[in-house]
Formats: structure tokens, C-alpha cells, sequence
């Protein structure tokens, strides 16, 4: 059994910062692909921020400049550090990973979730 743990959600103030963070665990051969969405209310699910095995890292254009992904693929967790939070930043920020597990299936998975609320 494979399952994403995220932590770091919270009540922020404009300007403020927060870091998310997401754990794999379980049987996991190879984590090829981590990253971070989020859905605010109403709205669909949107991409924050992805960094593959190699590194490569892609953010959405309403984040570029304020938030950093990064990986420690020792402990199979991403982070996301946001800093310099709008209220346009408030939503729900859920981790997302593409894995091998030990029986060399392919695995997507999904996070719990973790709310993120900027006040103004």
C-alpha cells in the first residue's frame, strides 16, 4: 500500500509564507513525478508546481517567483515553499505523484489535501 501524507497548510496573512510538504511511503520502487495542485472553491483543479526524478521543474505562471518546489528523494518527499501569499493563493493543495511500487506497477496517487488560506 502506497499513500501521499501532506502537512503545512494553515491561516497565513498577505505577504506571509507557508511550506507545504508531501511524503510518499509505502512499497515504492521509483517515484518518477511529484507535484503540487490546488482548487479553490467552485473552480477546477489547477497545476501549482511539478519537478520529475531528473529534476526538471515546471511552475504555473500566477506563481512564478514566489513559490519553489523541491524534492529530497532520500526521504521521497516534495515541499512546496510559498512565500509573499495573496488571497488569490487560497485553496486546497493537494500532492500528486507518479510512482513504481515494489511490484513494478505503475501507481498515480493523490494527497489528502491541505487547506491554504491567505487573509487580507
Amino acid at each position: 500500500q502506497v499513500q501521499l501524507v501532506e502537512s503545512g497548510g494553515g491561516l497565513v496573512q498577505a505577504g506571509g509564507s507557508l511550506r507545504l510538504s508531501c511524503a510518499a511511503s509505502g512499497s515504492i520502487f521509483r517515484i518518477n513525478y511529484m507535484g503540487w495542485y490546488r482548487q479553490a472553491p467552485g473552480k477546477q483543479r489547477d497545476l501549482v508546481a511539478t519537478i520529475l526524478s531528473g529534476g526538471n521543474i515546471n511552475y504555473a505562471d500566477s506563481i512564478k517567483g514566489r513559490f519553489t518546489i523541491s524534492r529530497d528523494n532520500a526521504k521521497n518527499t516534495v515541499y512546496l515553499q510559498m512565500n509573499s501569499l495573496k488571497p488569490e493563493d487560497t485553496a486546497v493543495y493537494y500532492c500528486n505523484a507518479h510512482l513504481v511500487d515494489s511490484s513494478r506497477a505503475q501507481v498515480s496517487l493523490w494527497g489528502q489535501g491541505t487547506q491554504v488560506t491567505v487573509s487580507s
